[in-house]
């Protein structure tokens, strides 16, 4: 899911967000609570057409926002206190506040407002933000009332797997649409992230979706579907877009490196994508290096077409029962690079 935080994904239309494959884009609670705010999104009639997109949307619920904050925020029981960037009000952010926003915004995918803490935080800290997440999540449920719109409970727990496990036997009891696994990629290593990922995903129905936040490159998605993990979003293609960096089937390409200054050759030029394959690096590298918002729009472009492909490819991977096989045809071909012509 590219990430459209402001109801916008930087630097990208909605087209060209359609024309990648695009199925679902990310809003964020916290900032569309502030600006434009709800009363807004009730008078235009959500989120689709304020930003005129017509596939889904899922908005987090702003608890990683306000963990983001920990100078300017405190949590109680009742939700979490901060004041506003914009103009210095202070507001409770309760799991009632945080779908009611939801559900003015219209999103077809509703998160429930949970603590996030450090990932190697101690037990005691963990235990405590975990059942505070809980009893959010009966509260965010009780909250949606009639609304139709689907709601995914958060599995917490740190690194701790007993804690992670007790998470989601708490979560699974109550009847959320979907489940994902939170706080994780703030703090701790590649390695005890995927054991992490991997041991909270085996606990999760296999009927219901599974969401991974936060998370990643296209090697971390790779590793975490191989772990059980249905859904993704990060800010990674569009943020390294803007700064030069083109995701592709060879790899990670620095675009700002000068050996591209008179390459001819597009990034891909057997992938669908015009970002990809109809525009020379040479051109990329020259409106990179000059600042020019047409690169950083193409490179970003680029990106989320390049990992709506590999979301692709994985979902045919695994309807025909090869998975492994792309799996490590795909890492074969990024470790191999981007062989010069």
């Amino acid at each position: 899911m590219p990430v459209g935080t402001h109801a916008t994904v930087k630097a990208q239309t909605p087209d060209f967000l359609h024309d990648s494959g695009s199925q679902i884009l990310l809003a964020n609670t916290y900032h569309l609570l502030l600006r434009p705010g709800p009363e807004v999104f009730r008078q235009v009639g959500g989120i689709h057409p304020f930003m005129s997109w017509e596939r889904s949307v899922l908005t987090d619920s702003g608890g990683f926002q306000i963990f983001s904050l920990p100078h300017s925020r405190s949590m109680t029981e009742a939700g979490a206190v901060f004041q506003s960037y914009l103009d210095g009000r202070t507001i409770l952010l309760s799991p009632e506040l945080s779908i009611e926003t939801q559900v003015a915004i219209g999103s077809d995918i509703m998160m429930v407002l949970d603590q996030c803490v450090p990932s190697t935080v101690d037990e005691y800290i963990a235990r405590a933000a975990m059942e505070l997440t809980h009893r959010w999540a009966a509260r965010s449920l009780a909250a949606r009332g009639d609304s139709p719109q689907a709601m995914f409970a958060i599995v917490q727990g740190a690194l701790h797997l007993g804690l992670r496990k007790e998470s989601a036997e708490a979560l699974c009891a109550m009847p959320f649409d979907g489940y994902a696994i939170g706080g994780l990629a703030v703090g701790e290593g590649k390695s005890e992230r995927e054991d992490t990922c991997e041991f909270a995903a085996s606990l999760l129905p296999e009927d219901k979706p599974r969401y991974l936040m936060g998370v990643g490159t296209p090697l971390d998605i790779l590793e975490a579907v191989h772990r059980g993990v249905d859904m993704f979003d990060c800010v990674l293609p569009t943020r390294s877009g803007r700064h030069g960096q083109a995701f592709t089937r060879f790899g990670k390409i620095n675009l700002r490196n000068a050996r591209h200054a008179d390459d001819p050759r597009p990034l891909d030029p057997e992938h669908p994508c015009p970002a990809l394959s109809q525009y020379s690096r040479a051109y990329l590298h020259h409106l990179i290096r000059s600042g020019e918002l047409l690169g950083m729009m193409l490179l970003s472009w680029a990106n989320i077409a390049y990992y709506q492909s590999l979301m692709q490819g994985i979902r045919a991977a695994i309807s025909e029962n090869r998975f492994e096989e792309f799996r490590a045809t795909t890492k074969e071909y990024w470790k191999r690079g981007d062989i010069p012509a």
